[in-house]
C-alpha cells in the first residue's frame, strides 16, 4: 500500500509536537507539504520532515496531499476544514473541532457527503497508559467506579505581547474549559458512559490575558452513579504533577501518573481515624510505560498513536474513535455547562453520551447553503 501523503497546516508550537510524533512513524506516511502564514515557521517544520513543499497559503497544497492535519487558531478550523473537505482530502483536525455547533455540523455533514474521513485530534485517548487504564477499569476486577478525577496545571503566558492571541474569545471559542478541557470531558464520557447532569465554575483570577476563565472546575454525574471531576488551570506558577488521572473504585484507587508513565494501584487504605495522619501511601505498579519525553524533557504527548489511528481509518475505511460526531458531543457537554453557569443552574446533560449521537442530524438546507 502506498504511503499516505499528509500535509500540515499551521506550524506553531502545537504542530511542532505533532512533527516529533510523525518522525517516529515516518515509514508509514509521508509529509508532502507544510503551510504557515509565517514562512520561517513553515520552513523550520519542513527542515525536520525531509523538506517537503512549503507554502504560506494552504490552498496551494491540494495537489500535494491526500490528507491534512490542521492546527490553526480555533476560529479558522471551519473555513480550512471545509476547503479540504470539498476537495475530498481527509482531515485530522486539532481540538476543538470548530467554535460553534453550526460550524461543526456543517463540516461533519460535508465530510460525510464527500466520503472524507474526519477525525478530531484528542491524543490523550491514545496515550498507552490511558488505554491501559481504561482496560483495567473495564475489566471489572476493581469493582464499580465511584469517581474519576482529572487534574491539569500549566502556565500559558504572562507576556503582554502575547495577550492578543488569548484575549480574543471569538478566536479561542471560550475559556480554558472549552479550549483545553474538551480533551478531558471526552475522556470522562469515554470512561464513565452517559452523563446525567453537571456544573462548571471558572475564574479569570491569575489569568488576565484570557477574556473567559483561565482556571475551571467541572463535575458531572453519570447514569451508572459514578461522578466525574475535571479541574485545571492555565495560570499555574508552580506545579507538582502537571497532570494526573485517578479512578476511585470499590476496591482501590487506580492512578495514571503521567510524569512517571505508570499505572499505580492504591489499595492499602484503612478506615480513617480522626487526628491520625497517614505519612506513607504504599502502591503497586500495575503497568510501566516507556517514559518517553518531549523536547523540553516533559512527558511525551504520544501524538504518533492518534496519527496511526487516523492513517488506519483512511487506508482501511474505518470509522475513527473520535469522529466528528463524537467530538461534537464533548463540546455540547461544555456548552451546556457554560449556559447553566450563566443562570446559576445545574446543566441537564441527558442525551449527550458518546453512544447517544444522532447520525441523521444535520443543518437546515437554508443555513447549509447560505
Amino acid at each position: 500500500m502506498e504511503k499516505l501523503r499528509l500535509g500540515l497546516v499551521g506550524c506553531g508550537g502545537m504542530m511542532w509536537t505533532h512533527a516529533m510524533g510523525i518522525n517516529a512513524i515516518s515509514e508509514q506516511l509521508e509529509i508532502t507539504a507544510v503551510c504557515d502564514v509565517v514562512l520561517e515557521q513553515a520552513e523550520k517544520t519542513a527542515a525536520v520532515l525531509n523538506n517537503p513543499y512549503v507554502t504560506t497559503d494552504y490552498r496551494t497544497m491540494v495537489d500535494y496531499v491526500d490528507a491534512v492535519l490542521i492546527a490553526l487558531p480555533h476560529d479558522l478550523h471551519y473555513e480550512c476544514g471545509m476547503f479540504f473537505a470539498w476537495r475530498k482530502k481527509h482531515i485530522l483536525m486539532e481540538k476543538p473541532l470548530c467554535n460553534t455547533e453550526e460550524e461543526c455540523l456543517s463540516l461533519i455533514t460535508t465530510c460525510e457527503q464527500e466520503n472524507v474521513v474526519l477525525m478530531c485530534a484528542y491524543p490523550v485517548r491514545f496515550f498507552p497508559g490511558i488505554r491501559k487504564l481504561k482496560e483495567l477499569v473495564d475489566s471489572g476486577d476493581y469493582g464499580r467506579v465511584m469517581q474519576m478525577s482529572i487534574w491539569t496545571e500549566q502556565l500559558t503566558t504572562t507576556k503582554p505581547e502575547h495577550y492578543m492571541r488569548w484575549t480574543a474569545t471569538a478566536r479561542l471559542g471560550g475559556g480554558q474549559f472549552f479550549s483545553h478541557g474538551c480533551h478531558y470531558i471526552d475522556l470522562l464520557l469515554w470512561f464513565l458512559g452517559n452523563p446525567v447532569k453537571g456544573c462548571h465554575m471558572g475564574t479569570r483570577v491569575g489569568t488576565p490575558w484570557i477574556l473567559k476563565e483561565g482556571t475551571s472546575t467541572a463535575i458531572m454525574q453519570f447514569e451508572n452513579g459514578a461522578l466525574g471531576y475535571h479541574g485545571a488551570t492555565w495560570g499555574g506558577r508552580g506545579t507538582k504533577i502537571g497532570s494526573d488521572f485517578q479512578v476511585q473504585t470499590e476496591k482501590g484507587m487506580l492512578e495514571y501518573h503521567r510524569y512517571d508513565d505508570e499505572i499505580r494501584l492504591y489499595d492499602g487504605s484503612v478506615e480513617h481515624i480522626p487526628g491520625v495522619i497517614e505519612e506513607k501511601f504504599p502502591y503497586k505498579v500495575l503497568w510501566k510505560g516507556t517514559n518517553e519525553r518531549d523536547a523540553k524533557g516533559g512527558p511525551s504527548k504520544h501524538t504518533q498513536f492518534e496519527i496511526l489511528h487516523f492513517l488506519d481509518c483512511v487506508q482501511n475505511g474505518k470509522k475513527p474513535m473520535i469522529d466528528g460526531r463524537a467530538a461534537l458531543q464533548s463540546l455540547r457537554v461544555i456548552w451546556a455547562m457554560y449556559d447553566a453557569e450563566k443562570h446559576n443552574e445545574v446543566a441537564d446533560l441527558r442525551g449527550l453520551g458518546l453512544e447517544q449521537v444522532d447520525p441523521t442530524e444535520t443543518l437546515s438546507y437554508e443555513w447549509y447553503t447560505k
